[in-house]
């Protein structure tokens, strides 16, 4: 995915300083001289960031930076010579989400950039397991039975969902060692034992159900009716 990034900077030399330097990085750019036609290419554009200066012609960054900020949530980085405290609480208090003064290392900028687009990309949302009655949620990291919340520890919730996302599958006391507690995990193996028997304790005998069989002489598996 390449990014779109809008600079709104009325001194030509350093939008297209900018510019390159954004390009060089692989992101799309498009360039704003005044703080009009800056809001208006801001609201009508697909932007992921905003590059935005404070002192511009027609419309002061921060009213820029209010205006858009009544629309998106795009990031926004204020970049200006204005390097008083109060402009820098102003501008945050706009709703920018962050501010760095001139004269700027471009190395700073881009590492900002990344931080700013990394903060707003969207967490990846696993699908909910189910099995028979059994839900579990990964993202949430919440288990139910037929509707109930199921409380599980860590090792127990990631135990369960190592089992679930192999559903069938028999994996050995040292696959469900290495996946759940670790490669670097140096303990007994009759760890996965306890473990089992305390998700036994809050499913199978709570629920009256058989999810969780043993093979004997190979491990354990999770399965349905």
């Amino acid at each position: 995915m390449v990014h779109r990034i809008l600079i709104v900077e009325d001194d030509a030399r350093i939008s297209r300083y900018l510019q390159l330097e954004l390009v060089h990085e692989g992101y799309e750019v498009e360039t704003a001289f005044d703080g009009l036609s800056g809001l208006d290419t801001a609201l009508t554009g697909n932007f992921d960031l905003i590059i935005l200066d404070l002192m511009m012609p027609g419309m002061s960054g921060i009213e820029v930076c209010r205006r858009v900020r009544r629309e998106s949530d795009v990031p926004i980085i204020i970049l200006t010579a204005k390097d008083d405290i109060s402009d820098k609480v102003t501008g945050l208090d706009t709703g920018a989400d962050d501010y760095m003064t001139k004269p700027f290392a471009i190395e700073e900028l881009l590492a900002r950039i990344r931080a700013a687009l990394k903060r707003r990309s969207p967490i990846p949302t696993e699908e909910t397991i189910v099995i028979d009655m059994l839900e579990i949620n990964p993202t949430g990291r919440q288990v139910f039975y037929d509707g109930e919340p199921v409380e599980l520890t860590k090792k127990e919730y990631d135990l369960l969902e190592c089992l679930a996302k192999h559903e069938n599958a028999v994996l050995t006391r040292n696959q469900l060692l290495d996946r759940v507690w670790g490669y670097e995990y140096l303990g007994d193996t009759n760890v996965v034992d306890v473990y089992i028997r305390y998700l036994r304790a809050k499913l199978d005998q709570k629920y009256n159900v058989k999810l969780i069989h043993t093979v004997r002489g190979v491990g354990y598996t999770l399965r349905g009716r």
